[in-house]
């Protein structure tokens, strides 16, 4: 059994998941994104305060944390762009900490794009490929690289880190420091607040929130579908760079916006005809996720298990970090 969480800007997730990759107990919890440091820690003690009342939990030998990033996993430190109160927090002590943690068990931190990855690698559409790029494309824009059939994190963990490449050399700052970035244009909060911003104004009762701004594009209201166009351009020309520069089979796109479905990918891929336009960046698949919501959870899992076996010396039991034994 594995343990894992997932820490978004939305939502902080824990799982308890098997070896092949099935979750077996599940708890979330809100991120008070807006909050405290502490109140960010509260939402992901609770959450493991749920897990820890299983008894599943009790045959826990690894627990793998997935962190919206940027993220160090050597110092098991996270800077979330969207959660402002933690700037190099120490969550892997804080979670190491916890008193329902099993005996010996040692949080793995990884990014959480890159455990998304790390899951559809493994056990979703990227399956089989050589060289992939996986993204969440939620309150924020994260992504993990495989390349020549193995995950490739990067020395700290931030490797394929999507959402902060500049697809608009001068627009908007962004909160990591620099301008017009794939998240600023293309996350479910600039989709919400881009659209507020040029009239659109959500359905009787319903939030502004990029789920109702679908909601209103599916309707047929302009602004909504040109605030998803865009959303789709700023996509369209971050995963074009990436292509030029490392070559991809497949690009595979999770999240909350992801679940707009042909709104998003049909104009994505319509932009992906402008900027792939490299003989060995044409055609390139596009798709959706196969494990929507549960991808972190399982990816985080594959992590923690992966250098549980590293460290025993033993084979690694799972395909999403070395496929080539799955």
């Amino acid at each position: 059994m594995y343990g894992a969480l997932d820490i978004g800007g939305t939502k902080i997730a824990g799982a308890v998941v098997d070896a092949e990759g099935r979750i077996l107990v599940r708890a979330e919890r809100p991120t008070p994104a807006r909050g405290s440091a502490d109140a960010v820690l509260a939402a992901v003690t609770s959450v493991l305060d749920d897990l820890s009342a299983h008894e599943a939990w009790r045959s826990v030998s690894c627990l793998g944390v997935g962190s919206a990033g940027p993220v160090d996993t050597v110092a098991g430190t996270v800077s979330p762009v969207n959660i402002p109160a933690w700037r190099d927090f120490p969550l892997v002590a804080a979670v190491a900490s916890h008193p329902g943690l099993p005996a010996a068990v040692q949080p793995v931190l990884t990014g959480d794009a890159v455990a998304m990855t790390a899951a559809e690698h493994w056990k979703g559409a990227a399956r089989g490929a050589a060289n992939a790029l996986c993204m969440v494309v939620s309150t924020g824009v994260g992504g993990g690289l495989v390349l020549d059939g193995r995950l490739h994190p990067g020395i700290t963990g931030n490797a394929g880190h999507i959402g902060h490449i500049s697809v608009d050399l001068d627009g908007e700052p962004c909160p990591c420091g620099s301008r017009g970035c794939v998240e600023l244009l293309a996350s479910g909060t600039a989709i919400a607040r881009r659209a507020l911003a040029a009239g659109w104004r959500p359905p009787s009762g319903a939030a502004p929130t990029a789920a109702s701004v679908a909601a209103s594009a599916r309707g047929g209201d302009g602004i909504a579908l040109a605030v998803f166009d865009r959303a789709a351009q700023a996509l369209a020309a971050g995963i074009a760079a990436t292509a030029s520069l490392v070559e991809l089979d497949v690009v595979v796109i999770g999240g909350g916006v992801a679940q707009a479905g042909d709104l998003l990918f049909t104009p994505l891929r319509r932009h992906l005809t402008t900027y792939a336009a490299l003989s060995f960046t044409r055609g390139l698949k596009v798709g959706p996720s196969a494990l929507a919501g549960d991808a972190g959870l399982i990816g985080a899992a594959a992590a923690a298990a992966s250098a549980r076996t590293d460290a025993l010396g033993a084979g690694r039991p799972l395909g999403a970090l070395h496929p080539t034994t799955a």
